[in-house]
């Protein structure tokens, strides 16, 4: 019974550092993307969601639904054991991989785009002058247009 019971206490440890690590996970993407206050309070509603469905799985699977204090206890030692050991090297290794990977595609997209950007500007060049001869004289045809006063034609007298 009691191997049992320290059994139950080391899983629920384990559970404990996989609740860490979930909090770790959303911590890094706070930290690597910029996200707006109602993504974070959905990211926080997801946190708690999984939370409970691990403790409530893992309660049902390994202590047939068995709610004791010890449970409780295995799972803040978990996370106090995951925060003091592992936390802030995971959270800096990731956050270095994330931005090292963000940069990376943000430079393959550079490089991928540039030869459209080439292009454009060609185009640019070859299109502005035509085109703003155009459109300034289709504007003065315009304004011409607005300033000619229509005269009414004058009736003849006959003398």
């Amino acid at each position: 019974m009691v191997t049992n019971q320290a059994y139950l206490f080391l899983i629920f440890i384990v559970n404990g550092l996989i609740i860490g690590f979930l909090f770790d996970f959303f911590r890094i993407l706070r930290k690597s993307f910029k996200t707006k206050d109602f993504v974070t309070y959905i990211e926080d509603i997801v946190f708690w969601i999984l939370t409970g469905f691990i403790v409530l799985y893992s309660i049902f699977v390994f202590n047939n639904g068995e709610i004791r204090f010890f449970i409780f206890l295995g799972i803040a030692l978990g996370v106090l054991l995951y925060m003091t050991i592992f936390s802030n090297s995971i959270i800096k290794v990731s956050v270095f991989v994330i931005q090292f990977i963000k940069n990376i595609i943000i430079k393959i997209i550079h490089i991928v785009s540039m030869p459209f950007s080439f292009l454009i500007k060609i185009i640019k060049k070859v299109f502005h002058k035509p085109v703003s001869f155009i459109t300034l004289n289709i504007k003065n045809i315009f304004k011409n247009i607005k300033n000619v006063k229509i005269r009414p034609k004058q009736a003849k007298i006959s003398k």
